[in-house]
């Protein structure tokens, strides 16, 4: 159990590999549509406000806002067993973007959680480097 691996995603794939590749140079990524401005995470080949396929890339700060939260008090995958209990949380970027992620070392998180600054740290893997947050 003490060498369980966190599960990593395909940096191959497709629509998200642009993303994948920017996490290797700890750059948090996301599109926006040049033809009507959507902001569009998570990655993908066509814009969700006009169906667009004219997204560009561009890098956030890497700072948002917790918008809601959920703590993992129980998990059965190997890696994540050793975790518990752990935040699971949606944030919202400044630029815009709402993503998902873990909020790293909250302690004994309670309902104050919402509305809490939080700022990415990265861990880092040979393919990846996977998006984390902390509070500030």
């Amino acid at each position: 159990m003490a060498d369980a691996q966190r599960p990593l995603p395909d940096p191959g794939e497709e629509d998200t590999l642009e993303f994948w590749a920017a996490t290797r140079e700890e750059r948090l990524a996301y599109q926006q549509c040049t033809h009507c401005d959507t902001v569009v995470f998570y990655p993908r080949a066509h814009c969700t406000g006009c169906t667009s396929g004219r997204l560009e890339w561009k890098t956030a700060k890497g700072t948002g806002t917790i918008y809601t939260y959920s703590v993992v008090r129980q998990s059965y995958h190997p890696f994540f067993r050793l975790q518990v209990p752990y935040v699971v949380a949606v944030i919202d970027l400044d630029e815009g973007p709402r993503l998902v992620s873990n909020v790293l070392e909250v302690g004994n998180p309670d309902l104050s959680l919402i509305g809490k600054r939080v700022r990415v740290e990265w861990e880092t893997h040979e393919s990846v480097s996977i998006p984390l947050f902390r509070l500030i």
